[in-house]
Parts: C-alpha cells; structure tokens; sequence
C-alpha cells in the first residue's frame, strides 16, 4: 500500500489564538468611525455647540431680553485712550464713554453734562466720578477749519489731548457684543442656538418617523398602492420645499412661529427619507429571512418592525445626519426673511436678520450668528459623511 498522504497531527489541547474578537455591526461601524478624523472632529463639536446652547446661559448674568440703551452697539474688542494709571475711556460710536478697567471690563458710563455741551461746534464734556472733566471734541472732518486730520475726534483730559486710541481691549462685560439695543449678542447667541437646534432636532425626528413608515409601508406592499403613494410624493415633489415651507408659515403666521416652523417642516421634509426607505424596502423584502418569515405567518407589521426597518437602518441614519444640518439652515432662512420666531426669541436667523441694518458699522453682530451657522452645519455634514463610510457595506476596506 502506497504512503499516506496525510498526516496526523497530534492532540492539541491549546486554544487557538483569535486573532481579533468578532464585532457587531454596530460595533464594526463604531469603530470605523472613530477612524474617521473628521467625522470626530464634528462630534466634538456638536457636543459643544449643545453645552453652549443648554449650559451657557445659565453661566451668564444677562437674559436674551434685557436690555440697556446705555450699551448699545458696543464691539467685543474696544479701542481705550489711557488718560491715567488704571483709568481707560472708550468712546463709543453712539459718543457714550466709559471707563474701562485694565482687564477689559467696562466699570462706569460717564454721564453727559447737558449744561455744558457745544452741539454747534460738536464739543461734548463728561464728568467722571474723582471730579474730573472730560472734553470730547468731534468736530474734525466736519468742520471746514479742522478738516483734513486724520483722526475724527480729540479727548483731553487735565489739559492734555489724546488723538488715537493708547490699545485694545477685550470686552469682558460683553465678549460679543452688543446689539443696537443693548443685548448681549453672547447670550442672545447662545439662546439661539437652543431654539434652531430644538427646530432641527423635532423636524428631523419627526420626518424620520413619517419617512420610515411611509416608505416602508410602500415598498414592502407595491403594486397599486405603491404606485399611488409615489405619486403623491411626486405631488409634494413638484413644489420647492423651501417655497412650500413659506407658504405654510405665512398662512399659520398669526400663532406661534416655534411650532409653526416645526410644523412646517415636519409636512415636507419627510419625502427623500420615504423615498430612500422605499428603495431599501424594495432590495431587502427579496431576501431569504423575509420570505421565511412570511411562510409561516408574521404579520406584515411585525415583518417590517423587526426585519426590514432595522436592515435599513444604516442608511437612513445616514440621511438623518444628513437633514439635520439643512433644517437649520432653513429655519435660519426663514428666519432671517422674517417668518421664523418672534420677538423676543432670537434664533440665529432672527440675530442675523437684526445685524443687517449697521451691518457696515457693526459687522461683529452678522459675524457670530453667522459664523455660529457655519460651523454647526459643517460639523453635521462631517459626521454625516463620517457615518456614510462607517455604514455603507459597499465602502468597507478594513
């Protein structure tokens, strides 16, 4: 008999090494999305913009409401003239002065002596608290003798006269600024961020519910009923979502534009997300556990709940990150034209929309809702595009 091919190892009794732990999907998705730089960077920063709107505010001494004509317009870093040792003036653009502390905080408005004033040839006096004087004189440039300087205004006190501005300092009472009514744009700011977060977050949730079940409910059965459910999509489809949310909002304009924005948004946003389960509904309903499950008699509802929705659930996350950061961005449209929250909530739409006006003069107060805008919805869309590479099966490489 010829030699065996094979050999017979002997009995080992050592446990196989495993070389890595088997994963979940979820488990595999997270770990592909901690890979993902950019995806995490947008995490943390939507943790932050969260603490900022729920946290912050109460870290403030000042509500999204008061007001202080007596701070109004004031620019988060101020121009001082140091006249003396820890007494710092700033004038504001509205000709009220203060005095500044060395740390940046405004301590004192120096009061207007009325009595005194010079409103033809533009001299002003401000008395301060140790008894001394302050002139104000604003008068070149527009008077014809003194024009031609390249400074627009003097302030002298104790006889001497200070021309430009000593330095700048950071605006510690008010680290954005204010608005033409003496708000702080850092808590108004803050404020917003809860009320267009809170729009998106319940729009998003709520198309996601009516998408999920309609799109499930039309694919899974197809045939006639499909047909009829996709044309009304495509109804829906026909008209701009944006036009459609302004129509809704001017016709429920006299009742409260929170719920109205999010109702607004909840009736039209929803039709890509049922369109994208539909499709999922259509490829996995062929799959051989559905039709197993449909032999021996699960109800249809039952068969969508627990095999079909959570089959799909990775791309509809996918599209729930995704529609998140176009809500916000359409509340603040629609907010900034006017339709959004009333006064005097402020979301970032509202603040933007209020900067216009001195927008040349205060550019600071467009700058931070917008820039609070920005940097929210790029931060989504990381983790959006985070989220699509760690779900989709077809993108797995390791």
């Amino acid at each position: 008999m010829a030699d065996s091919k094979f050999v017979f190892l002997e009995n080992n009794t050592e446990e196989l090494e495993v070389a890595r732990p088997s994963l979940t999907y979820w488990q595999d998705a997270w770990r592909r999305l901690k890979k993902h730089k950019l995806a995490m960077i947008g995490v943390v920063v939507i943790i932050l913009v969260l603490l900022f709107g729920l946290v912050g505010p109460m870290l403030t001494p000042y509500s999204y409401s008061d007001q202080s004509n007596d701070y109004r317009n004031l620019p988060p870093i101020i121009e001082v003239f140091e006249v003396e040792e820890g007494i710092n003036l700033h004038l504001s653009k509205d000709y009220n002065m203060f005095v500044v502390a060395n740390n940046g905080e405004l301590t004192e408005k120096l009061s207007l002596n009325r009595a005194k004033r010079d409103v033809i040839n533009k001299i002003y006096y401000y008395d301060l608290k140790n008894g001394e004087e302050i002139k104000l004189d604003f008068s070149y440039n527009l008077l014809k003798d003194k024009q031609g300087y390249d400074y627009d205004f003097t302030i002298e006190y104790k006889g001497i006269e200070y021309k430009y501005p000593t330095g700048n300092k950071f605006n510690r009472s008010f680290p954005f600024g204010t608005d033409d009514l003496g708000r702080d744009i850092l808590t108004r700011v803050m404020y917003g961020a809860r009320i267009s977060l809170l729009i998106a977050f319940v729009a998003t949730l709520v198309n996601l519910f009516i998408g999920v079940i309609y799109g499930s409910i039309s694919g899974y059965e197809g045939g006639r009923l499909d047909e009829v459910m996709m044309r009304i999509v495509d109804i829906i489809n026909s008209v701009p979502l944006t036009l459609y949310v302004i129509l809704l909002m001017v016709w429920f304009r006299k009742s409260d534009g929170l719920t109205n924005i999010i109702i607004a948004l909840s009736t039209v946003y929803w039709v890509s997300i049922a369109r994208l389960v539909r499709g999922q509904m259509l490829s996995i309903k062929e799959q051989e556990f559905v039709l197993a499950a449909q032999i021996i008699g699960v109800p249809k509802r039952k068969i969508i709940a627990r095999h079909l929705i959570p089959n799909a659930m990775g791309p509809i996350i996918v599209s729930m990150a995704m529609m998140i950061p176009g809500a916000i961005f359409t509340e603040a449209f629609l907010s900034f034209i006017g339709l959004g929250v009333s006064a005097p909530q402020a979301s970032w739409g509202t603040l933007a929309n209020n900067a216009l006006p001195g927008l040349v003069t205060y550019p600071y107060q467009l700058f931070f809702p917008a820039m609070a805008i920005a940097i929210t919805i790029l931060a989504f869309n990381f983790l959006g595009d985070g989220l699509r590479d760690a779900l989709d099966p077809r993108l797995r490489k390791g």
